[in-house]
């Protein structure tokens, strides 16, 4: 609980708001609401990872490696010291509401497909829509405007693989998402990058993060926009 309220005392001035009040809003108010928006989902999902591993710590646990997904990469990155609260609270609060205020229409859409079997459906569609991540060697999640990925699931369906369509705010690590990059860029250029004391899997490009991995503003704009390659985390892990 203290690492929770740690998180939330520097993220709320950057959100405008109680995180706390949104993570433990009661179900049906506009608390419970807005923690469905990008806004403050992606704040919420880092302030509990960052507790819940300070919490493993508490237990004695020293991981050998750490890993995270989209957004879980900077909680992944701040816990191995990368960066320290306040720089990694500023690129998230930056992430979220950049994104937030980017238009809607974007859908996801998981798909029991391989990622080259993903990439021929797309085909030359890659302005509109494109793989956000691969999750395993058949679980793809496809990114992007609405009718552009319903055109590349629709015919992935008819060839009976299950697809199923995700609850989102914003088609993420999609080309909807250009609007936000240099913006991100320019907080990102401001934060004070450290080599990591703990070995961090990069999920941008599914191995050991070295050299200027992580710690570079080019490096979480890519992060942003390129696909989750979490299979191939896992399978490094």
């Amino acid at each position: 609980a203290g690492a929770l309220d740690e998180v939330c005392g520097v993220l709320d001035p950057l959100l405008g708001g109680s995180l706390r009040g949104v993570l433990f809003a009661a179900e049906g108010s506009a608390g419970a609401f807005s923690l469905g928006e990008t806004g403050w989902t992606q704040p919420a999902l880092f302030a509990f990872e960052v507790a819940l591993f300070r919490l493993v710590e508490s237990w004695g646990v020293v991981p050998d490696f750490v890993v995270g997904h989209s957004v879980g990469e900077l909680a992944a990155a701040h816990v191995a010291g990368v960066m320290d609260l306040a720089d990694a609270c500023r690129l998230v609060a930056a992430r979220a509401g950049l994104m937030q205020g980017l238009p809607g229409g974007g859908v996801m859409v998981a798909v029991e497909a391989s990622e080259a079997e993903v990439m021929a459906a797309i085909g030359d569609r890659g302005d509109e829509v494109g793989v956000a991540a691969v999750n395993g060697p058949s679980a793809v999640v496809v990114s992007g405007a609405a009718h552009a990925v319903e055109e590349v699931v629709g015919a992935l369906a008819r060839e009976g693989r299950r697809v199923r369509r995700l609850e989102v705010s914003h088609a993420f690590h999609s080309p909807l998402m250009e609007g936000m990059l240099e913006e991100f860029r320019t907080v990102a250029k401001g934060v004070r990058y450290r080599a990591p004391r703990l070995p961090v899997v990069s999920t941008v490009t599914g191995r050991v993060a070295s050299g200027e991995d992580l710690r570079s503003a080019d490096y979480w704009v890519d992060q942003v926009r390129r696909p989750v390659r979490y299979a191939d985390a896992v399978t490094t892990l």
